[in-house]
């Protein structure tokens, strides 16, 4: 009877229009954040929404960097001045060695014999060549093993090499030298015999290398800094540095290069992708939210104007003695099905509205994020629209009852 009685003045239109617009509000906010989530992986493999980047950069070699009038590595000031920038979390110094390296590793292939009958022998060949080393702080390295560690009484040196040096030897070099291609599991299997000779040439020392990883990060062979520094006879400042950007892709970044004569190693095309995705995505998430903000504002425009009209009802049903939940109770009740009915059709449309790129992405490597973190953000904004119009509901009231 006192739903009856207080619902009587309801504006069906007013409840509409604030379903409508807490809809699309949602349903923009979760299809931003669905599409920057399904996106995402295809800029970066690991699959990380918050992941940071990083980028590695060196100075650029010119005609006086070669004649020595410039030197090609960086002082502690640029290393402190560049730790400085807004967008740059932290900074690492890649540490060379500064002595020689030969590496040597005996193959195996498959040969057939000139006899009547078809006999498999095998040929035993040596690729040696000559090699260098450079390390990292651990935190940087993207290849987690706990077998990269080396200390002074040990003969075995755990390697990370690039993927692109064995795709290079696989679909390059060994098919021009009648080389077998490896995998990467039998590359990590052969030990590597290596050879070091100090900078002076006096001390020359045998070790066995073995793969313990692959870099999608670093375009070189990486080594545990430890023995990079016991190994080394003299500190110098370092010629490359990486570092750990909040906002990859960023134009301050490329802009602070520029000014510098500094430029980022390989190619940056990832990164400014990645950061426009996230602007793009933004962007869009934010429209969402302004729509959502302006559907709640509708809704509590709607009770408010209601709940005045009925203003002389309520304050006649608390004066008989109706507690102020039950009078509110109507009120509630529409304002909780309003904003449930909006939510669940909101997720409904995210869903039907992923299918028309889940395929797309999927063929370019992306779309494998679940659809969870919509619908979580969808269920929170909608608790939280119900959780501020009953607030509302029960402060107009009580002001129904002075």
């Amino acid at each position: 009877m006192i739903s009856r009685l207080l619902r009587k003045n309801t504006s069906p239109a007013r409840i509409a229009g604030f379903m409508v617009s807490n809809l699309i509000g949602l349903t923009i906010m979760a299809v931003g954040l669905q599409f920057y989530l399904d996106a995402y992986p295809i800029w970066d493999e690991e699959d990380s929404f918050l992941k940071s980047e990083y980028i590695a950069i060196n100075k650029v070699i010119d005609a006086s960097s070669t004649l020595g009038d410039k030197s090609p590595d960086f002082t502690p000031e640029e290393i402190a001045d560049l730790q400085a920038q807004p967008w740059a979390e932290r900074v690492g110094a890649f540490t060379r060695a500064d002595f020689k390296v030969y590496g040597s590793l005996a193959l195996t292939s498959p040969s057939d014999s000139n006899t009547g009958d078809t006999v498999n022998h095998s040929e035993n060949r040596r690729l040696s060549t000559a090699m260098f080393f450079e390390a990292v702080p651990d935190e940087f390295i993207d290849v987690k093993d706990n077998g990269f560690r080396w200390t002074p009484d040990s003969e075995e040196i755990p390697i990370i090499i690039s993927k692109d040096y064995l795709a290079l030897y696989n679909f390059g070099f060994a098919g021009a030298a009648g080389l077998p291609r490896m995998s990467e599991s039998l590359v990590s299997g052969i030990p590597l015999q290596l050879t070091t000779v100090s900078a002076d040439g006096k001390e020359r020392r045998q070790f066995y290398g073995r793969v313990v990883g692959y870099s999608n990060r670093f375009n070189t062979i990486l080594v545990p800094e430890s023995f990079i520094r016991s190994m080394n006879q003299r500190d110098s400042d370092p010629s490359r540095l990486i570092i750990d950007v909040n906002s990859p892709g960023d134009t301050a970044i490329r802009d602070y290069l520029d000014a510098k004569g500094w430029e980022q190693a390989g190619d940056n095309t990832s990164s400014s992708a990645t950061f426009m995705l996230r602007i793009i995505s933004g962007i869009i998430i934010a429209i969402g939210s302004i729509i959502t903000i302006l559907s709640l504002f509708i809704l509590i425009l709607s009770i408010s104007l209601l709940m005045e009209k009925n203003r002389r009802k309520l304050h006649s049903l608390l004066m008989l003695g109706y507690r102020l939940e039950d009078v509110a109770r109507p009120y509630l009740r529409l304002t909780l099905g309003a904003s449930t009915a909006a939510g669940c059709l909101a997720v409904v449309a995210v869903i039907l509205l992923r299918n028309y790129w889940l395929a797309p992405l999927r063929s370019l490597g992306g779309g494998e994020v679940s659809i969870i973190w919509s619908i979580i953000l969808i269920v929170s904004l909608t608790i939280a629209i119900i959780a501020v119009n009953t607030a509302t509901i029960r402060h107009r009231v009580k002001e129904a009852w002075r």
